[in-house]
């Protein structure tokens, strides 16, 4: 797996925060996946994470309550087993700032620098 903290350096590429934590996108921070999961784990969890998205899809498609609510269900579980919600995977008791705009976080400065400003 790419080290998250090199990857923010790449400026064609995602930016991550340096301790890997976050991706940022469109200046707001996103939690990233448990870099504790094997890679065989995380990608079946991305598998399912994807078949998961697809079925919301279908069922907004079809209009049909039932399967749509069972499928963000779906989605809910295989973030929460990436790490991407629920409760955080890193246990220095800092606090989630997932959704947080990157220039109103913690992480201001370190953005700020990131867009050359």
């Amino acid at each position: 797996m790419d080290d998250p903290a090199s990857a923010a350096a790449q400026p064609s590429g995602p930016l991550f925060t340096p301790d890997g934590r976050y991706l940022v996108v469109r200046g707001r921070l996103w939690r990233t996946s448990d870099p504790r999961l094997s890679e065989p784990e995380r990608s079946a969890l991305v598998k399912d994470l994807m078949s998961a998205r697809g079925a919301v899809k279908r069922a907004l498609a079809s209009g049909n309550a039932p399967d749509l609510k069972a499928a963000r269900q779906a989605v809910h579980v295989a973030k929460t087993a990436l790490g991407e919600c629920g409760p955080v995977w890193w246990d220095d008791a800092a606090p989630d700032y997932t959704r947080t705009l990157a220039k109103n976080s913690p992480y201001a400065h370190w953005y700020a620098e990131q867009a050359g400003g």
